[in-house]
């Protein structure tokens, strides 16, 4: 292994063990921080239910250590040690043209990427959440979804590389500006159909029965001033017990889906103040704002790949024989994987950013600071939700505020009210 390749194994080695310290540094603190329950869980949840949470953090944690061990080893091995060279020259010897040679190319990676995946996700699925009383869902449902999942994302992986390798094909010097064009009317294409031709193909969506959250939910809406989506319950209780909430769609077609598991382990106001939180996000239209910076990202991303794949500078250095435009590619997302982890914290501190804003949002609609805390609260059990992060850890990973800094941030916006 030459010098340079030796520098990027270095480099990913770093970036990797950078992650699994901040991992253990999180495990550590929560540790250190014993079975305390703080003040705002007091009378909530007890000692048992704070190691629990403990323990449900550290297992996860241990698997996805040890499942990311063997996705880099895999990743290693591939790229360092010839095998994407060897797989590139069989793409290569079967004199396709370019459009179906990277079809082919990208497909069959990511066919072995899913078989590999299978076993750490019947391993998580059936036997860390059925340790901590989540799972719910048949092996024949998990089967059932995993096939649809690999025909839907077969389905939309084909027309991301056929439609991107066309243009690039047919503008060789714009082909940046014209991929990224078309990658974002797809992806707002998707956005807009997912609620009616995606989602339902997993769950069932159904309006709310309760008159009278509805009639709370219409409140709500008139007073933030903006004009409703549909609010509908998702059947998610039959795959899992976990509990929450999301906004999903744009234009006609967004709406606000409540899980049933939630709707059932809430009262009125509690899930009102959940509802709000999700209409702070229209208010704010935080949507339209991450999608806004995503795209500039992704623009300047296009570019610097562009200007990066002249020449075979690439395929050089990495000693492949065939100076395929494809194992370009797979070479320089695996150095923009390097090259990105400082954009995780900024990323999250934007995405927690919006989340404070929508959790004000709430507390300005709701004027209730206790519903909206006992909601938090009810969340956190639900999910056993690890009440003591580390700090770098939230600054790397985590896209919401750390739930007790939430609660104490809603109950300082209600008394500076009063």
């Amino acid at each position: 292994m030459d010098s340079y390749l030796l520098l990027f194994l270095l480099a990913y080695i770093l970036k990797e063990s950078f992650e699994y310290t901040v991992q253990y540094l999180n495990l550590t603190h929560m540790r250190k921080s014993g079975s305390s329950v703080p003040p705002e869980f007091k009378g909530e949840i007890n000692e048992d239910l704070i190691k629990r949470m403990q323990e449900y953090e550290a297992e996860k944690t241990r698997f996805g250590f040890l499942s990311s061990l063997f996705g880099n080893f895999v990743t290693v091995v591939f790229l360092f040690f010839g095998l994407l060279n060897i797989y590139n020259s069989w793409v290569a010897s079967l004199h396709l043209n370019f459009i179906l040679s990277g079809w082919l190319f990208f497909l069959v990676l990511f066919y072995v990427n899913e078989v590999l995946s299978i076993p750490f996700s019947l391993y998580h699925t059936f036997k860390i959440e059925n340790r901590y009383g989540f799972n719910t869902m048949a092996f024949r449902l998990w089967v059932s979804d995993h096939i649809k999942t690999l025909i839907l994302s077969t389905f939309l992986l084909s027309i991301v590389i056929l439609g991107g390798l066309w243009l690039i094909q047919w503008s060789p010097r714009f082909w940046w500006l014209w991929v990224w064009s078309f990658l974002f009317l797809l992806s707002i294409f998707v956005m807009y159909i997912s609620p009616y031709v995606i989602e339902p193909l997993f769950n069932t969506f159904t309006p709310l029965e309760d008159p009278s959250l509805s009639e709370g939910i219409l409140r709500l809406v008139e007073k933030a001033g903006i004009r409703a989506g549909r609010i509908l319950k998702v059947d998610a209780s039959k795959r899992s017990r976990h509990t929450n909430a999301y906004f999903t769609g744009i234009g006609k077609t967004k709406r606000i889906v409540l899980y049933d598991t939630l709707l059932e382990g809430m009262n009125r106001n509690e899930i009102l103040s959940v509802l709000a939180h999700e209409i702070g996000h229209w208010k704010k239209k935080h949507l339209l704002k991450t999608i806004a910076l995503l795209e500039v990202l992704s623009i300047i991303a296009l570019y610097l790949s562009y200007r990066l794949m002249q020449g075979d500078l690439l395929t050089t250095l990495f000693h492949i024989e065939h100076h395929s435009f494809f194992a370009k590619i797979f070479i320089l997302v695996f150095l923009l994987g390097i090259a990105s982890l400082p954009l995780k914290p900024i990323l999250h501190y934007y995405t927690r950013r919006h989340e404070r804003e929508a959790d004000k949002t709430s507390q300005e609609l709701m004027g209730d600071r206790e519903s909206m805390a006992k909601a938090f609260i009810k969340l956190s059990k639900d999910n056993l939700a690890n009440l003591y992060p580390h700090p770098l850890y939230v600054s790397l990973y985590y896209s919401h505020p750390p739930i007790l800094e939430r609660i104490r941030y809603i109950k300082d916006l209600g008394r500076k009210e009063e």
